[in-house]
């Protein structure tokens, strides 16, 4: 018997960043379907107060893998040095 685990955002994130994406690929990153639905419940929950402080943590890893990907998006391109200036 075979068990599915949860898809965490955290968990997309890394895997993404760990394929060496371009900064195209970095633009139109997008979470799962299945991750969006379950950071959904998570906001609901909270906004109940019913939120578990499992489900805490992991939605405040979420605000900060939100923050980190705002940062790199809007970081502009480097421009490489030239060796003789």
């Amino acid at each position: 018997m075979t068990t599915t685990h949860p898809v965490r955002a955290y968990d997309e994130v890394v895997r993404f960043f760990a394929s060496g994406p371009s900064r195209q690929e970095i633009g139109t990153f997008r979470l799962s379907e299945e991750a969006r639905a379950r950071l959904r419940l998570r906001l609901l929950k909270n906004s109940a107060g019913t939120l578990a402080d499992d489900e805490a943590d992991e939605l405040d890893a979420c605000v900060h893998l939100d923050r980190l990907l705002l940062l790199i998006r809007s970081r502009p391109l480097e421009q490489p040095t030239s060796l003789g200036a």
